[in-house]
Order: structure tokens, then sequence, then C-alpha cells
């Protein structure tokens, strides 16, 4: 058990440090768009489809999950 609470632990850290990443404004000027990612406006509706955002996030989460395993 001690593997897994080290794990969420460093994985609460790490979110913790990209929310007050956010918080403080990076990112602010772009919106958080990846090239890829699918943003249509038409009149007053915005719909935003995060596809490269969700890939990326996924490969990060797959190696940190590898590394941690180990």
């Amino acid at each position: 058990m001690e593997p897994l609470g080290r794990m969420l632990v460093i994985v609460g850290l790490a979110l913790a440090a990209v929310g007050a990443l956010l918080w403080a404004g990076l990112g602010r000027d772009r919106g958080g768009l990846l090239p890829g990612d699918i943003s249509l406006e038409r009149g007053n509706v915005k719909f935003y489809f995060p596809i490269v955002t969700c890939v990326v996030l996924s490969l990060v989460l797959t190696v940190l999950i590898r590394l941690f395993r180990k």
C-alpha cells in the first residue's frame, strides 16, 4: 500500500502545481488550445473539444504510472 500512497501524494502535488500555474494566469493568452484542438463559434454558441490535449495528457499519465509501478 505504501507505493500507492506515494504515487497519490506525488500526483496530488503535481495537480496542485498545475492548478497554481493556471490560477496565476499561465496559458491565459491561448486559452489552453493546442494545435489540433477543435474550437467552433457560431453566433452565441461556442464548442470546444480538446482532442490533442486529451491525447497528450493520456501519454504523460501513462508514462508517470509506468515509472512509479517499477
